[in-house]
């Protein structure tokens, strides 16, 4: 689940005001018995899940008394995973998701919170539980059990209610004297300044207004990174990521951009590095894409089978298709599982941490980016262009010679994409023009993997009628988008080819 809140600091000699405000016309405040929570945080001993915003905790009396939050990059707002499991054990499966930060490093207890809690719940007219407002008086405890510190904050987390509720309650509670509004979890207000570091993995920052061409390097590696990991615990918890994309996608997204990257910046970037990343990332890559494959063909299954209402398909027959890709997808599920708990992958989040922290780069990565990077982009876009790429392509090649071309301009397209922010508008201009080739081109692939795997899964089923012929069916409308999209190509490709989007090429 996500959870939404905001933290208010108070003192003492805070009075709780009137909360009857907060509810929406026709609701009521409702306030709860105090309860005391304790709760014990482990993490590692340079405090690598609280500097990067996250925490694994056990706490006394909760129905799920474990639970892991991870941030989403907007403050306030979580992912809270919450499961059984005794005191001293936590359940391996929160210590997984945690493993882009702590990274194989042991976990152990670092600080007790003692809070007592009166909750308030803001309710509307029919009962519904819109917001909880809670006044936490808290202690700090040390292993014997010692009080090390102490403070009292105040707590708005969203329920059923709205963002307009969250602000309302905040100026509510700031109308009477609270401060903030911010926040700061409980955990790492007790931990003090060293909860409150630098977490390991260094973000992109930004390019400075003359970069050099390792600056965009560095930028480009770190943003790619953070794509990476980020989506990690998604992943394994099958969630979607934040932009409604799936999280298998993305994280397969990072892996395959960063691996171009590396290779458009040959130059800039030293081999016994980079080289070993890119085998890594290969691997990771590929065992993601099975999953990729299963999500892309099931969404696909119901598109082209609803593509014509006068002319239905076989609903049953649709049904036990997508069974049948649905048992491919829990197979490779299962295999992404298997690498994620490998010391492999392990290893490698730990080299791609590193990466982001500091690239190798060599002496060349000095010079100007506005120099410097046109001529390594001018590389892939030759390929695209020549004789084996786009030259050499006509609407009768097979589809084999059109995925190569995909993949080149998925290479032309990101090296464009690294480079862009430092070179000037016409580099923007050819990078979303190269997007629409990608569309056309990506389309053209899915369909023509589509009428293959339709065909195929028939046959696996020999005795099923209805699937052969819905499998017909469906592999003819496939082509036809195949026939579309080889129409459509030579449009695109003038489009991103004027002159105005590669002037700027050498």
């Amino acid at each position: 689940m996500v959870e939404e809140e905001q933290k208010y600091e108070v003192d003492d000699t805070y009075v709780l005001p009137d909360l009857s405000a907060v509810a929406p016309a026709g609701g009521r405040v409702r306030a709860l018995p105090p309860v005391t929570l304790v709760a014990r945080y482990l993490d590692t001993v340079d405090l690598r899940l609280a500097r990067a915003g996250a925490s694994l905790r056990h706490r006394k009396g909760d129905e799920l008394p474990w639970t892991v939050k991870l941030p989403t990059g907007t403050p306030g707002v979580r992912h809270e995973i919450s499961r059984p499991g005794p005191k001293g054990q936590p359940p391996p499966e929160l210590v997984e998701l945690v493993t882009a930060l702590h990274r194989g490093a042991p976990l152990a207890p670092v600080t007790v919170v003692r809070t007592v809690r009166h909750a308030h719940e803001v309710c509307d007219e029919a009962g519904t539980v819109l917001a909880e407002v809670v006044d936490d008086r808290v202690r700090v405890l040390d292993a014997s059990g010692t009080a090390t510190g102490a403070f009292r904050e105040l707590e708005v987390e969203l329920k059923a209610g709205d963002r307009e509720l969250l602000e309302r309650a905040g100026s509510v509670l700031r109308g009477a004297g609270a401060r903030g509004g911010s926040f700061t979890p409980k955990h790492v207000r007790a931990l003090g300044p060293a909860a409150q570091a630098d977490p390991d993995l260094v973000a992109p920052a930004g390019l400075p207004d003359d970069p050099s061409a390792g600056d965009v390097v560095t930028e480009a590696v770190r943003k790619e990174v953070r794509r990476l990991l980020t989506h990690d615990p998604l992943v394994r918890l099958r969630v979607p990521a934040a932009s409604g994309d799936t999280s298998v996608h993305q994280m397969r997204v990072a892996c395959r951009r960063l691996r171009s990257d590396l290779r458009t910046f040959q130059p800039l970037v030293r081999k016994s590095w980079s080289r070993p990343l890119r085998d890594e990332l290969r691997w990771l890559a590929g065992v993601l894409g099975a999953a990729r494959d299963a999500e892309v063909l099931r969404e696909r299954l119901r598109d082209t089978a609803g593509a014509d209402p006068l002319s239905p398909l076989d609903a049953g027959a649709v049904d036990r298709l997508d069974e049948a890709l649905a048992a491919r997808q829990r197979v490779a599920h299962a295999a992404i599982d298997e690498a994620l708990r490998s010391p492999r992958y392990l290893a490698l989040v730990d080299a791609l941490v590193l990466a982001a922290r500091a690239p190798r780069l060599t002496r060349r990565a000095a010079a100007p980016a506005a120099r410097a990077l046109p001529t390594l982009v001018a590389r892939p876009w030759r390929r695209l262009t020549g004789p084996d790429g786009v030259d050499g392509l006509d609407p009768s090649s097979p589809d084999e010679r059109w995925h190569a071309v995909r993949k080149q301009g998925k290479q032309a397209r990101y090296a464009v994409n690294a480079v862009a922010p430092a070179v000037d508008r016409a580099a923007r201009r050819l990078s979303r023009a190269l997007a629409g080739v990608q569309d056309v081109l990506g389309e053209h692939q899915d369909a023509a993997v589509a009428a293959d795997t339709w065909l195929e899964l028939a046959a696996e089923r020999p005795a099923d009628h209805e699937v052969a012929v819905t499998a017909g069916r469906l592999a003819e409308r496939e082509r036809e988008s195949v026939r579309r999209m080889r129409a459509r190509f030579p449009a695109a490709w003038h489009r991103a080819t004027r002159r105005r989007r590669t002037r700027w090429l050498p």
